[in-house]
């Protein structure tokens, strides 16, 4: 056939949109995207024509074009940010939004979400209120600080505190405590921006007290200590510790400032897990001021938390970069949900996602392996040889890296021993409508059970067509 004719076969666009096929798309998407979609389609057909010098298979009728169209229209309907079942072993993974939020703090977005809240609007004296002023008040109550504040994330709240206290002034830290957080950004470079100076103290591996009083100067604001959460030195090794280095800082009139980064708010050790440092247990230590994240082990959403003393928080809260690095109404909601269940804390780990997935019981995840095994299995067919097996889950990236939780993962193996066969299905895997993620090592692709809470979903993400 010409390509005249070719093209001819083809329905003008208020042809087209005037057929029964595309009511429906234009009552679904209104009329302008359905246009410009139909036209899209068209200008794809048309390419095909000239390529291939016939039809494509999916123009031949106004309900090809139609199904072509919706196809399209769904897609750009989809967000980037998708759910996705995590079967990596890392229950706060950074890459994959850290931690899964309580039923309570996802009511409270909701909530909040829906319509007008007092977000900054004082119920008792009908004026202007402080947004921080609930979670503050949950915080005070949860970790004995006389007072707090909340910005986006745990360097924020470093960055503003270094900001508001030591603007060109010295800051005391160890070299063993200058760490790089996930993204390449290192302590030394936060008070940088800060404006502060950086005066190093002791080794990579040994600091004493002695470090730190020998380089205070009339320029030294305040001595700091940053727990390093995400890495761990052995061996031949001395620090300082917040309850040693706090009287030394206030004989020599300097606060004393804290970042947990990971920020505990329970004993981790009374769930069989490893110890973190509290704020709590910094705050009674003597500690002036403790910074730490929302979203690691407190299980809540990002956010940096700050707790400490009244006139120290206040210097923050007045300082301009408050504003910039102010939460808004939905992570304040999660945030005020999600620490009021540790108000209850003999629910907590029912309660608390978190929690409660770094708490599952290994007997628990041995029989949900030996459940979705042959089910698996039964899906892919003689290709692949799937097996339960015991693994071992990470606690998070960047908090307790290298603290391993006993768990049981489904595994992989290519029937053919072939990587590349392997490979591909994690990437089958990880293209479906709702992602799959799990992790290659030693010739298997390992799908650890520790956050998966719903099978069916599984099953479902791994069928659906």
């Amino acid at each position: 056939m010409p390509l005249a004719d070719l093209f001819r076969a083809l329905p003008q666009t208020d042809r087209l949109l005037a057929g029964p096929a595309f009511a429906q798309l234009i009552e679904r998407h209104g009329r302008s995207a359905v246009v410009a979609a139909a036209r899209c389609a068209l200008d794809a057909a048309r390419d095909e024509i000239r390529a291939s010098e016939a039809l494509p298979a999916w123009a031949q009728t106004p309900e090809q074009l139609a199904a072509r169209v919706a196809a399209q229209l769904a897609t750009r309907r989809r967000t980037t940010l998708r759910p996705v079942i995590n079967l990596t072993g890392t229950v706060l993974h950074t890459n994959l939004g850290r931690a899964r939020q309580a039923d309570a703090a996802i009511a409270a977005v909701v909530a909040a979400m829906q319509g007008a809240v007092n977000l900054e609007y004082d119920l008792d004296g009908a004026g202007r209120g402080h947004r921080d002023t609930a979670v503050a008040e949950l915080l005070c109550t949860l970790t004995g600080a006389e007072a707090a504040c909340v910005v986006n994330n745990n360097a924020a709240a470093v960055l503003i505190a270094l900001s508001a206290l030591a603007a060109g002034r010295e800051v005391i830290v160890s070299r063993g405590e200058l760490v790089e957080i996930g993204g390449a950004f290192r302590m030394p470079d936060v008070m940088r921006q800060a404006g502060c100076t950086l005066a190093e103290v002791g080794t990579t591996n040994r600091t004493h007290p002695r470090d730190y009083t020998g380089a205070v100067n009339e320029r030294t604001a305040l001595m700091m200590k940053v727990h390093t959460s995400n890495y761990s030195i052995e061996g031949f090794t001395r620090s300082v510790s917040e309850a040693e280095l706090a009287p030394l800082a206030h004989e020599m009139g300097l606060p004393l400032v804290t970042d947990l980064g990971a920020g505990a708010l329970v004993d981790l050790a009374a769930y069989g897990l490893p110890a973190e440092p509290m704020p709590q247990a910094m705050i009674a230590a003597g500690v002036d001021l403790v910074t730490f994240s929302g979203d690691k082990l407190l299980g809540g959403p990002q956010a940096g938390l700050i707790v400490g003393r009244r006139e120290l928080i206040e210097r923050i809260q007045s300082h301009p970069l408050k504003r910039a690095l102010r939460c808004d109404k939905m992570t304040l909601a999660a945030l005020e949900a999600t620490l009021r269940l540790y108000l209850e804390p003999e629910l907590l780990a029912e309660r608390l996602p978190t929690l409660s997935l770094l708490t599952r019981d290994a007997d628990e995840l041995c029989a949900q392996a030996g459940r979705v095994a042959p089910a698996l299995q039964s899906l892919l067919g003689d290709a692949f040889v799937v097996a339960a097996e015991p693994c071992a889950s990470q606690i998070g990236s960047g908090s307790l890296p290298v603290n391993r939780l006993p768990s049981w993962a489904v595994t992989v193996r290519a029937a053919d021993n072939q990587d590349r066969t392997l490979r591909q299905l994690a990437d089958a895997w990880r293209a479906r409508a709702t992602p799959v993620i799990g992790r290659l090592g030693d010739g298997r692709l390992w799908l650890d059970m520790r956050c998966l809470s719903d099978e069916a979903a599984l099953c479902a993400a791994l069928t659906a067509p």
